[in-house]
C-alpha cells in the first residue's frame, strides 16, 4: 500500500522567501509536488501575492513576468496574461492557472492542488 500521495494533496509548500521576492520582484520554483509556481507581488497592492502555474496552457512554455509591462509574457507564441492569469492576448485561450498563496513569517506557501 502507498499512502504517500495521501499527505501531498492539499498542502502548503513553501516557494521561497519574502525577502528573496523583495530582491527579485518574483519567484519561481519548479520542485514542487504537484509542478511550478511563479509567484509576484499584486502591481495594484504591494501587500498582495499572486502565485500562478507558469506553463503557457498554448503549447507548454513557460512564461515570464515582465515587471515593466505588468503581465506575464510567454516566449514562443507572444500570449500575454494579466498578472492574475487572464487571457489579454492569444494564441492561448485558457488562463494560466492560479494556485493560493499565502506568508508565514519569511515564508512564501503555495498550495498547487
Amino acid at each position: 500500500t502507498t499512502v504517500s500521495t495521501a499527505t501531498s494533496g492539499g498542502d502548503f509548500e513553501k516557494v521561497g522567501s519574502v525577502n528573496q521576492l523583495e530582491q527579485t520582484g518574483q519567484i519561481l520554483n519548479e520542485e514542487l509536488a504537484n509542478g511550478k509556481a511563479l509567484v509576484i507581488q499584486d502591481p495594484t497592492n504591494a501587500k498582495k501575492l499572486i502565485a500562478v502555474n507558469p506553463t503557457c496552457p498554448h503549447a507548454g512554455c513557460a512564461v515570464t513576468w515582465e515587471s515593466d509591462q505588468q503581465k506575464f509574457l510567454c516566449p514562443c507564441h507572444d500570449s500575454e496574461f494579466s498578472s492574475d492569469g487572464k487571457v489579454l492576448e492569444g494564441p492561448a485561450t485558457e488562463p494560466l492557472a492560479s494556485y493560493e498563496v499565502k506568508v508565514e513569517g519569511d515564508s512564501i506557501l503555495v498550495k498547487t492542488t
